[in-house]
């Protein structure tokens, strides 16, 4: 369990494409329970967020055994984005088709669709995630590292210290200054982005 701690996600992506199922089980285990917390709060729904866990991990599988996956130490921001992608594009596909249900008693809101909230906080979220994930593109190289994961993995500051190799405090220095530039960046595009 300590070697685990000390071997990067890269090293691990490396043993796992030169061969070692090991690998992909240490993978799996580091990062199962940041990605299902993650898919959880984006669905609200355990059985829904467990499916579209294993399917996020069967994705990255596949990508990892066609050497598709870019590895530039970014993991887990990797994950997180293919885990996102497969719960939208599931309330895309699910939640727009109505169910009818063959019964003697016809009752027409039986086929209107309910007013899912989840759904439409997820639709506005993803545009607001677009145009922000845009815009961070542009902040520099180690402000961008620390908000990414400090927001898109949900990284402690601690967390993101051990991973940067750097103080807390440069990790909070650079967390602020990013989320000035952010709001620069905001406000020169005059993008609005609320709810």
């Amino acid at each position: 369990m300590q070697i685990q701690s000390v071997i990067t996600d890269s090293d691990l992506v490396k043993r796992y494409q030169g061969g070692s199922e090991g690998a992909l089980e240490a993978l799996l285990n580091r990062h199962k329970d940041r990605v299902l917390g993650y898919l959880l709060n984006l669905v609200r729904n355990r059985q829904l967020a467990e499916d579209l866990f294993q399917d996020t991990f069967f994705k990255v599988i596949t990508n990892l055994k066609k050497d598709s996956y870019n590895d530039e130490g970014k993991f887990l921001p990797w994950v997180l984005r293919i885990a996102h992608n497969l719960a939208v594009d599931y309330f895309r596909v699910n939640k727009r088709i109505p169910e009818v249900k063959a019964k003697d008693d016809f009752d027409v809101f039986d086929v209107i669709p309910s007013e899912d909230p989840n759904m439409h906080e997820i639709f506005l979220a993803e545009q607001i995630n677009n145009d922000v994930v845009k815009l961070v593109e542009h902040l520099p190289e180690d402000q961008k590292e620390v908000l990414k994961m400090r927001i898109f993995c949900d990284m402690s500051f601690k967390e993101i210290s051990e991973e940067t190799n750097t103080s807390i405090n440069t990790c909070l220095g650079r967390m602020r200054y990013a989320l000035i530039n952010l709001r620069k960046l905001i406000e020169k595009k005059d993008l609005a982005l609320r709810f």
